[in-house]
């Protein structure tokens, strides 16, 4: 017989199967279900979004010169499905004097460039679990902002960081991007 046959029909299979996967997907099954009772059409299961807190922020070293400030970010998944944490978009401000500054800003993690993604940087999250986020920032005492300086070397600084957290369910190719908005002061 012709190898060819054997090659094609295998192709053809994995095809298959491949295609069957991506059609059907994962199913979700997130919270209970509700039930129209005048259609009897049962409604879509909701996921409820993550839960984010601010951890940590401190200064951890600091010299005439340079600052460096860390961070850490609680995240909690109430589902009982696992999320997957994409991309963490934040902007750090101190506000204890006058003028409200932004001091930096930061991203952990990273976002689906293409079809497929080499070396990806994102947080799988289980269903009921959290987990700890963390980011070490370095700013350069320009000399123009004494109060700051000040601030920071006397660990009395105000703190508000604000961000959106970037997440969808357990599969890349299922669910929709969801978005959730965070702001805190400390």
């Amino acid at each position: 017989m012709n190898p060819k046959i054997f090659v094609g029909a295998a192709i053809a299979g994995l095809i298959a199967i491949i295609g069957g996967i991506l059609l059907v997907g994962p199913s979700i099954d997130i919270g209970p279900q509700q039930q129209d009772q005048s259609s009897g059409i049962q409604g879509t299961p909701q996921t409820v979004p993550l839960e984010i807190e601010l951890d940590d922020i401190s200064v951890s070293k600091i010299s005439e010169r340079t600052a460096t400030i860390d961070l850490a970010f609680k995240i909690t998944n109430p589902n009982s499905r696992s999320m997957i944490v994409q991309v963490m978009d934040y902007q750090l401000f101190e506000t204890g004097y006058s003028d409200i500054e932004q001091i930096s800003g930061g991203q952990i993690g990273s976002r689906p460039q293409g079809m497929v993604e080499f070396g990806s940087n994102y947080y799988t999250l289980l269903g009921e679990n959290s987990i700890v986020l963390r980011d070490e920032i370095t700013i350069r005492n320009s000399g123009n902002t004494p109060q700051l300086w000040s601030a920071l070397e006397e660990d009395n600084a105000k703190w508000r960081v604000s961000g959106d957290v970037f997440y969808n369910l357990s599969s890349m190719t299922s669910g929709q991007e969801n978005e959730l908005h965070f702001e805190f002061t400390k």
